[in-house]
């Protein structure tokens, strides 16, 4: 049995070229360490750089027999920047991804959430339309121009009380008659998404 700790950075490279892996698990249990904390200052996530560390040392065991070392530690030190400075670029890619997705589902979602305000909106002014005059402009004017009631009395030369009763007499309308067709818009959206 060899015992590979005795061996020069520079022997157990050489060996491990050969395909020794006693010589690879030796630069392995040598130089984890030094490059897991190098990749760690670089990401600073220890997850990561234990990723990223792992990954060197598969590399570098895949290429064993193309490689031209001169000198092991900086070998590996440029192996692990290499790994760092691809996980990072690999990490950009993804999130501009992932917030050019966001960005579309938000757009998607703000486009079917317009439309449905304007059919809802449509629905609910062909609807008060068949109200008396003074009743559907007591609704329209308090519930879609969003004006408070003493202000619709005073255009509308009427008491508060007629203005609430006018208002409760649309609302009634409004809600029977929207039971039904909210059963329908929820099916026209609902196909508008497949």
């Amino acid at each position: 049995m060899t015992h590979f700790q005795h061996f020069s950075d520079d022997e157990l490279a050489a060996l491990m070229k050969e395909g020794e892996e006693g010589a690879f698990d030796e630069i392995y249990n040598r130089h984890w360490d030094k490059l897991f904390y190098a990749a760690h200052r670089m990401v600073k996530s220890a997850e990561v750089a234990e990723e990223i560390t792992q990954d060197t040392f598969m590399l570098f065991w895949m290429k064993r027999e193309t490689l031209e070392i001169q000198s092991l530690k900086p070998y590996l030190a440029a192996m692990l920047r290499y790994e760092v400075y691809r996980y990072l670029a690999k990490s950009k890619q993804e999130q501009e991804l992932e917030l050019s997705i966001k960005q579309q589902a938000v757009t998607s979602v703000s486009i079917d959430q317009e439309i449905e305000n304007k059919l809802l909106l449509e629905i609910i002014t062909n609807l008060t339309n068949r109200l008396p005059e003074k009743c559907r402009l007591v609704f329209q004017y308090n519930k879609l121009q969003d004006r408070s009631l003493p202000d619709i009395c005073e255009e509308l030369n009427i008491s508060p009380k007629t203005a609430e009763a006018h208002l409760t007499k649309a609302l009634k309308m409004v809600r029977s008659n929207l039971s039904g067709v909210t059963h329908l818009l929820l099916q026209i959206v609902l196909l508008a998404k497949f």
